[in-house]
Order: C-alpha cells, then sequence, then structure tokens
C-alpha cells in the first residue's frame, strides 16, 4: 500500500469539525486566518470539495489535536 491508501481520507465538513474540536465555526476559521491574533499555522487547511464546498481531512485533525495534548503536557523529568 501506498502512503495515500495508508491515510484515514475521511473527510469532515465544518458541522462535524466544529462538534469534533468543539469549536465554534468562527474559531476555526480564526485559526486558518492569518490576519487573525488566533492564527495557527499548525491547524491543518481545508480542502476544496467544489466550487464553495470545502473540507479536512480527519486524520490530519486527529494528528493536530494530539500535537495539542502533547504541548500541554510538560515532559515528566525522571
Amino acid at each position: 500500500m501506498n502512503s495515500i491508501q495508508e491515510l484515514n481520507t475521511a473527510v469532515l465538513r465544518l458541522v462535524k469539525l466544529k462538534i469534533k474540536l468543539g469549536m465554534s465555526g468562527s474559531s476555526i476559521y480564526n485559526k486558518l486566518n492569518p490576519s487573525s491574533r488566533y492564527f495557527d499555522p499548525t491547524f491543518p487547511k481545508p480542502i476544496k470539495l467544489g466550487a464553495s464546498a470545502v473540507g479536512w481531512i480527519e486524520a490530519e485533525i486527529d494528528e493536530w489535536i494530539l500535537s495539542c495534548v502533547k504541548a500541554s503536557r510538560p515532559e515528566t523529568i525522571e
């Protein structure tokens, strides 16, 4: 299998993304807007599905969530 086939390519539209992240649509779009003070360059970019439809790859969203968890939990020094 190549890497594209191994990737979970499920696409989340905005309604499902808002539920998954617990964020409003405006908060999501603020993370994508470089002019916003809430801009997050690590937030996954949407893909174009049609003339005015976009969606997000679920696997990329899952990776972003994991990176947020790792960043919010300091490593334990042993």
